[in-house]
C-alpha cells in the first residue's frame, strides 16, 4: 500500500510539469514543501542485548518551512515523520531539524537549482515490541547534511528531489524504566516533493 501512495505522488508530480519556466530569486521569500520518500535506517541493538535488530526500508513523509535570506543562502525548518519495521517491532521517528541551504543559482538552466544544506536535528522516537507493549525511546539530537535540487516550473512553485543524512547518538529504549536496548537514529533519506512560494 506505501508504494502504491507513493508512486500515485510521483505521478501526480510529474503532471505538474509544464513548459519552460524561469526560476525567479528567492531573497525575501517563504516557501512551503511537502515530500515522500524513502528512509534507510541504521540497525540496531536488539532488546536486552540479544544481538543486532535489523531493520527494513520504510516509508517518509513530511514538510516545511523555506525561507530565502540571499540570493545563495536560505533557512529551514523541517518536519518529517518515518515508520518502519524491524525484527522484532516497528518504529515511528519524528524528525524536527533546524537548518541551512547555499543554493546554486548560476546554472545555464535557470529552471534548476541545486543546493546543499546543514542543521540540527531534534529525534523523537517510539518502539512496538513484537513481545508485547510500546516502549520508551528517549529523545536525541542530531546532525544532517543534505543535497537535492529544485526544479522550477513556474515561478511560484518548484518540484524538489533530495538526499539526506542524519547522524546521531544511540537512544535509550527503556521498558518500565530498566534498560531493554538502544536504537541509533542515524539513517539516509530520499525524498520527492513540491515546493510553494507565497510572494
Amino acid at each position: 500500500m506505501k508504494k502504491i501512495i507513493v508512486l500515485a505522488v510521483l505521478l501526480a508530480l510529474v503532471s505538474l510539469v509544464p513548459g519552460a519556466a524561469m526560476a525567479d530569486s528567492i531573497k525575501g521569500r517563504l516557501g512551503v514543501t511537502g515530500k515522500v520518500g524513502f528512509i534507510v535506517p541504521s540497525d540496531n541493538e536488539a532488546e536486552f542485548g540479544f544481538g543486532t535488530n535489523h531493520t527494513d526500508t520504510g516509508l517518509v513523509v513530511g514538510g516545511g518551512l523555506l525561507y530565502g535570506i540571499d540570493d545563495h543562502f536560505a533557512a529551514e525548518l523541517d518536519v518529517t515523520n518515518s515508520s518502519f519495521d524491524s525484527e522484532i517491532g516497528d518504529f515511528d521517528v519524528t524528525d524536527i531539524s533546524f537548518g541551512g541551504q547555499y543554493r546554486f543559482t548560476n546554472m545555464r538552466d535557470r529552471r534548476l537549482v541545486p543546493y546543499i544544506g546543514a542543521g540540527l536535528d531534534i529525534i523523537s522516537s517510539d518502539f512496538d515490541s513484537d513481545f508485547g507493549g510500546r516502549r520508551h525511546v528517549d529523545t536525541t539530537l542530531g546532525v544532517h547534511l543534505s543535497g537535492g535540487l529544485d526544479y522550477f516550473v513556474e515561478k511560484h512553485v518548484a518540484l524538489t528531489a533530495e538526499a539526506k543524512v542524519v547522524l546521531a547518538p544511540d537512544a535509550d529504549i527503556t521498558d518500565d524504566g530498566f534498560h531493554s536496548g538502544s536504537f541509533d537514529p542515524t539513517n539516509f533519506s530520499t525524498t520527492f516533493g513540491v515546493r510553494f512560494f507565497f510572494n
